[in-house]
Formats: C-alpha cells, sequence, structure tokens
C-alpha cells in the first residue's frame, strides 16, 4: 500500500516537473520590461526605423504657416 502512494506522489512530481520546463523559455512582460526568452541570441532581429528628429513636425509648420498668415495680413 506504502510502494503504490509513492509511485503516484513520483508520478506527480514527474508530471509538475515536465508542465515547468515545458512552460519556460517564452518572451515574457512584466511592468512594462521585456525579458527576453533563453534562446534570444538566435531570435529575428527587429528594426524600428528613427521618426522625425522634432516629433511635433506638423504642428510647428501649421504654428509656422499661422505666423507668416498674421504677419502678411498686418
Amino acid at each position: 500500500m506504502k510502494i503504490n502512494r509513492i509511485c503516484q506522489l513520483s508520478v506527480a512530481a514527474l508530471m509538475a516537473g515536465a508542465i515547468l520546463a515545458g512552460s519556460t523559455g517564452c518572451q515574457t512582460v512584466h511592468n512594462g520590461q521585456v525579458l527576453p526568452s533563453p534562446d534570444y541570441l538566435s531570435d529575428d532581429i527587429q528594426y524600428f526605423p528613427s521618426g522625425p528628429e522634432m516629433k511635433l513636425s506638423r504642428e510647428a509648420a501649421a504654428l509656422a504657416a499661422a505666423r507668416a498668415e498674421e504677419a502678411k495680413n498686418r
């Protein structure tokens, strides 16, 4: 009876270990920080091109046009 219980516990421990081992290796996000997977050296490189130097370039152009129009109307 005792041997049967030990076998059940060992099988349950092996299954739990297999589930834990299978659930590792994924890239996860914790508090906005992306943590790498174990094979991060072989992952694809993602390239994000840089945007304009000034983030509000359209707004600055609209303000300059409005100032030019205002100066023209004076």
